[in-house]
Parts: structure tokens; C-alpha cells; sequence
């Protein structure tokens, strides 16, 4: 399986804003913004160095007590991960996290198979069980079973872009022999996957190349990494590396304004610099090898010119 991050290097990436407008993950002025504005702020990030952008995954929130606090405007992955590639040259993108039991595994391998061979071999698949029950049963997918059901869906994906024309796969919800789908790509897509439980953590060392955080504090990190690296040595990859990820607080580089957003303001890393990329380098000194930022910002411009700040002043400062 493919690992993307070298031993001792730190890249950095971003979820895109606009795309999901959930009170909790948004900022106001996000509310009126543009698909222009969502291109811009794509640019921005591959002219800033960014590593990656990500989209969410999410079809259809209930309107129940569980998702009352959710937007019901959630863009589709890889339609908008398709378009960001086309205003893109190298930028790879991510879907954080795509639902794979939500879909046939033959149909996440032809859309990741495509997305990749349309962005010369960009994708990510970041994969994640959900976890809005509502949404599950409006799509007739087994809520109980949902990590078997994700890890039956990796296999399988992982069967239809193996090499050659055809696969086969037996499994106990999905089955297919003598197949094909294409695009296939010409490397293999690398798998990251997000959660925050055993399961989650047996399963990236398992079935993943790397993990993504969901907001865990730093110092449980070594604890989970050990896990997840005890896992694969469980499965007979006692060698296997991981691109493991660190969610840092949101960051604001400089003295924050009293009026910026308490929704991302709350948990706040800011000051100069230098202080920020000390931060974030003693992260580097566990074991981390990807940064999942979140900016906080009054307006797009603002937003744009945080992005800007942090390849100016925190980025040199990160090796």
C-alpha cells in the first residue's frame, strides 16, 4: 500500500470551507459565499503549499434531534474534489471522509478511479464509517454494521483497482466475479481513515496507508499510533508506515481579533510564527507527518490572507 509522506517530513492540508455549512465547522461570511470563492480559496492553498484540500461526505440529513445542529448543504466529494482539480495542477485532494457504505465498493472504485486519472493521480480516498443514524436509514444501509460493512467495502475497492482488466471478490454483502472498471490508476490510491475508537485505529493499520484525526488532543497520540502500528504488525506488516495525521486548534497567526467567530475561536492556536510552527513541530516529534488545519477569519479575505501569513511566517519554520 502506498504511503505519500516521507519519515521525517510535515505537510498540511486543509478541509475546504463553503462546502459544508454546519453551524459548528463554518464561519459566517461563509454563508453568502461563491463557487468562485471556493476556487479561489483552492488556489490560494496550492500556491501556499498546502498539501492537500478535502471535501466532506454526507447525502441527507434528517431533520431529527440528532442533526439539529447540522446544515443540510454538504457538497458531494468527488464531484467537487473533480472540479477543484480542474482549477489545479498539483494539489492532491481528499475526501475527509468519504462514507464507503453508503455505496457498492465497484462504485467507489469507478469514481476514485476516475477522479484520479482525471488529476493525474492526485486522489485520496479518506474513508470513515459515519455516524448521523438517521442518514443510514434513509439510505437503507445497516447503521449496527456499519465498521464491517466499511471494512468489506475497502477490501472490495481495493479488489477493483488491483491490477489487471478484471476482479473478482467475495465477500458477505458484496460479491462480483469477473468484472472490470476503469480508469484504473496508474499507482495505487492511497487510503486514509478517519475515527476515533479501537476499531477505527485496527483498521487503518489494517486496511490504511494513514489516519485522520477528529479533533484528538496531542497527548493521546503516541498511544494511538502505537496501536495502529501494533495492528498491521498483527496482520503481518510489522514494517508498514503510516501517514499519521494531527488536528491541531484552529489557528490564527497573529493577535486575534475580539470579534473573530467564538464557533471556530473557542479552541484557539495563535501568536507569532514562530510559536505556532513550534507547536506544531513538537507534533513532527511523535510521529505525525500530516497537519489537518482549520483558519479562522472574519471574511474571505481575511481567510485568504491567513493562508497566505502561514506559508510566510509558520511554514519555513516547520522543519
Amino acid at each position: 500500500m502506498p504511503n505519500l509522506v516521507k519519515a521525517g517530513d510535515l505537510v498540511y492540508g486543509i478541509q475546504l470551507p463553503i462546502q459544508t455549512l454546519t453551524e459548528t465547522l463554518r464561519a459566517p461570511w461563509e454563508t453568502t459565499a461563491t463557487v468562485d470563492d471556493l476556487v479561489a480559496i483552492a488556489k490560494k492553498c496550492e500556491a501556499t503549499g498546502h498539501f492537500f484540500v478535502g471535501v466532506c461526505d454526507h447525502i441527507a440529513i434528517p431533520n431529527d434531534d440528532y442533526a439539529s445542529k447540522m446544515h443540510t448543504t454538504w457538497y458531494d466529494p468527488v464531484s467537487t474534489l473533480a472540479f477543484i482539480a480542474g482549477q489545479t495542477e498539483k494539489i492532491h485532494l481528499l475526501s475527509v471522509v468519504w462514507i464507503a457504505s453508503y455505496r457498492h465498493p465497484l462504485q467507489t472504485a469507478k469514481l476514485f478511479g476516475t477522479l484520479d486519472h482525471l488529476s493525474g493521480g492526485r486522489a485520496i480516498l479518506g474513508a470513515g464509517v459515519g455516524h448521523v443514524e438517521g442518514e443510514f436509514k434513509a439510505l437503507g444501509v445497516d447503521f449496527e454494521n456499519r465498521g464491517k460493512l466499511l471494512d468489506e467495502c475497502l477490501d472490495g475497492f481495493k479488489a477493483a483497482m488491483a491490477p489487471g482488466e478484471y476482479s473478482s471478490f467475495e465477500g458477505e454483502t458484496y460479491s462480483w466475479k469477473d468484472c472490470g472498471v476503469g480508469p484504473k490508476p496508474e499507482a495505487e490510491i492511497p487510503i486514509w481513515i478517519g475515527g476515533s475508537s479501537n476499531p477505527a485505529y485496527r483498521r487503518v493499520g489494517q486496511r490504511g496507508d494513514g489516519w485522520i484525526p477528529m479533533g484528538n488532543p496531542k497527548e493521546t497520540l503516541p498511544d494511538i499510533f502505537g496501536y495502529i502500528k501494533k495492528a498491521a504488525a498483527d496482520a503481518g506488516m510489522p514494517d508498514k508506515e503510516f501517514d499519521f495525521g494531527y488536528m491541531p486548534p484552529t489557528i490564527f497567526v497573529g493577535e486575534p481579533p475580539d470579534d473573530l467567530p467564538k464557533s471556530l475561536g473557542g479552541w484557539l492556536l495563535s501568536g507569532s510564527g514562530e510559536e505556532i510552527a513550534q507547536e506544531l513541530r513538537s507534533a513532527k516529534d511523535i510521529g505525525v507527518r500530516v497537519l489537518h488545519l482549520r483558519f479562522a477569519s472574519r471574511t474571505l479575505e481575511e481567510y485568504l490572507e491567513q493562508l497566505d501569513i502561514f506559508a510566510a511566517e509558520v511554514a519555513p519554520n516547520l522543519s
